[in-house]
């Protein structure tokens, strides 16, 4: 199986910055696009990032400008530098990852950090 564990979360005040980091283990053969995601309360999970393995990057359109994505494939880590932030980018941030385990193709997801922005 495979485990993904993000950290880096935490409470900071508007126009702030925090790097979320996502480290994935277990038995991978090989790791794809990873990425971030985010729900606020009462509202849809909304992708925020992408990366694929060769670094081919896509932003959400409220994030583009503010939010870097970044991973390293060597540590099988994906990270997200959030600068400027606002009020509505609180929200559990959620990392996925495209993997195979023996031979098998699924997306994995991570448990979550909050990240609440508020003076």
């Amino acid at each position: 199986q495979v485990q993904l564990v993000e950290s880096g979360g935490g409470l900071v005040q508007p126009g702030g910055s925090l790097t979320l980091s996502c480290a994935a283990s277990g038995s991978i053969s090989r790791i794809f696009q990873m990425g971030w995601s985010r729900q606020a309360p009462a509202q849809q999970r909304e992708l925020v990032a992408t990366i694929t393995s060769r670094g081919t990057i896509n932003y959400a359109v409220s994030v583009k400008g503010r939010f870097t994505i970044s991973r390293d494939n060597a540590k099988n880590t994906v990270y997200l530098q959030m600068n400027n932030l606002k009020p509505e980018d609180t929200a559990v941030y959620y990392c996925n990852a495209f993997a195979t385990v023996s031979g098998e193709y699924n997306n994995y997801w991570g448990q979550g950090t909050q990240v609440t922005v508020s003076s």
